[in-house]
């Protein structure tokens, strides 16, 4: 397939890219300052500003888009697909917007292609690894979502083909995401009539401790702390044994540790002791503890007095002020985040795309592979997977439609040019990957009986790294060339 360059060079009027850093504040550094080491000190600062996006994102945002889904009376599967999905993957949002509008380039993209890899392979990992169980996996979500994402992966390469997005390309984009909320809508009439039709041939596995949900973690309500006489009672013998069996022998209490304490639809991610305190320092604790305390303490002490927490009792009525502080921050850390790593990636010679897919895919999605961990440990298997491969669906229709329909319809590259260029043809074969790795996820899943185990789980973190590997690759024209070089370099 040939790569077809005359869209890009009508685009930046020459045989090259211009490079991105161009369009951000002049470095405090030189080039050759950075070169010299000093290019470490964004390394760690990009670092830190992920910390901060999954402060203000599982803390604030979350809540209080939770309390505006609550006072707008909106559905568990509505919300999901709304609110809750917008809250979790704000940071790739923003990170496109500043892609599309800001550098025109291809870090919005290569970071939403390599999240999405991330959150299929790298969750999926996590969650097999870290839950030292095996948990049951409902076969129906995890289908659901799989063909979901793969129409929408399929949408997405016919579209980027060519190297540019049409306005009415995006707008389809765009159309798409609420066709895909009308379906988490009416998913449980729909769940009924496929579970009634595939399990009168062959049963397949079905999690019975997974509340029905609608694919994302934080899209349910949270439950408040069990009183001090819940949590004295001990755990019945039918909460006991619905409880995935552990590949390690276990006692009693430990199982009864390990069955989450469900309400209706509910499952609890807090932390509980482990809850950040400004103003206490965790004496006692493990020395990597009392480290993260100090390191983040700025973080807690700045949103502290910027950002209301609509959780306390006194400020639970000021949630919307929580959401617009929360977008504020969510922007602009957002900016800093991709002002770094284009700072790095321009010092080191590598594509956006590259550091897109890698370093700012990993760093955005970190939150989403932790909050999965943590159902995982709960017998929650279901939810934590797809939880990861829905908010990918959302990724692609919202995170890239909405930015590219704008773009391309109101702010056009020149005038009567009514699309937005893809520097990187080596995006599209990332993309095709995407469908690859889905199918394998989902054979590995259905040969292991819809178990999530240790050796379904490493054999997601090697496929990850053989994905990392080779789209880096192709996206440093290695193998053939899918990016023009960088004007002046």
């Amino acid at each position: 397939m040939e790569v077809d360059w005359e869209n890009i060079t009508l685009v930046y009027g020459g045989n090259c890219t211009q490079p991105a850093i161009d369009d951000f504040p002049k470095d405090l550094f030189t080039e050759e300052q950075r070169r010299q080491g000093f290019v470490l000190l964004h390394v760690l600062g990009s670092l830190y500003l992920f910390v901060a996006l999954a402060v203000v994102c599982d803390k604030y945002f979350v809540p209080a888009v939770e309390k505006i889904c609550h006072a707008l009376n909106m559905s568990n599967d509505v919300a999901g697909a709304t609110f809750m999905a917008a809250a979790t993957s704000a940071p790739e949002l923003f990170v496109n917007v500043i892609g599309t509008f800001i550098t025109e380039g291809d870090i919005g993209l290569g970071t939403i292609v390599g999240s999405a890899v991330f959150n299929i392979f790298g969750v999926a990992g996590c969650c097999g690894i870290g839950a030292g169980m095996i948990v049951p996996l409902d076969w129906w979500p995890l289908t659901r979502d799989c063909l979901a994402y793969g129409m929408t992966v399929s949408i997405l390469i016919y579209i980027i083909h060519d190297e540019r997005v049409e306005w009415y390309e995006a707008l389809i984009l765009v159309l798409l995401y609420f066709v895909y909320i009308a379906i988490m809508y009416y998913d449980k009439t729909i769940q009924k009539y496929a579970r009634e039709m595939i399990e009168q041939g062959q049963p397949l596995k079905q999690d019975p401790t997974n509340p029905q949900h609608n694919g994302s973690l934080k899209s349910l309500p949270r439950i408040e702390e069990p009183t001090s006489s819940t949590k004295n009672e001990p755990a019945s013998s039918s909460d006991i044994k619905t409880v995935p069996k552990p590949e390690k022998e276990v006692t009693q209490d430990e199982l009864a540790v390990k069955q989450p304490y469900l309400g209706a639809s509910s499952v609890d991610l807090s932390h509980g002791e482990d809850e950040y305190k400004l103003l206490t320092f965790p004496k006692g604790k493990w020395w990597f503890t009392q480290l993260s305390w100090v390191l983040t303490w700025p973080i807690y002490l700045v949103f502290y007095f910027t950002i209301p927490d609509c959780e306390k009792p006194k400020l639970k009525k000021w949630f919307a002020l929580t959401f617009i502080m929360c977008i504020i921050w969510i922007g602009s850390l957002s900016y800093l985040v991709a002002w770094f790593i284009t700072v790095v990636g321009d010092t080191l010679r590598i594509p956006d795309s590259v550091m897109g897919i890698t370093f700012l895919a990993a760093g955005t999605s970190v939150p989403e592979a932790v909050s999965s961990v943590i159902v995982a440990k709960q017998g929650h298997g279901s939810m934590g997977i797809s939880n990861s491969i829905g908010s990918n669906t959302f990724d692609i229709l919202l995170c890239l439609g909405l930015p590219w329909l704008i773009k391309s319809a109101f702010v056009p590259i020149k005038q009567g040019q009514h699309w937005v260029g893809i520097n990187s043809y080596g995006l599209q074969y990332s993309a095709i990957s995407l469908l690859g790795t889905l199918l394998l996820l989902y054979v590995a899943f259905y040969l292991n009986k819809f178990r999530l185990d240790r050796r379904v789980g490493n054999a997601c973190l090697i496929m990850y790294a053989i994905f990392l590997i080779s789209a880096s690759l192709i996206e440093m024209n290695v193998f053939f060339t899918v990016n023009l070089p960088t004007c002046g370099r």
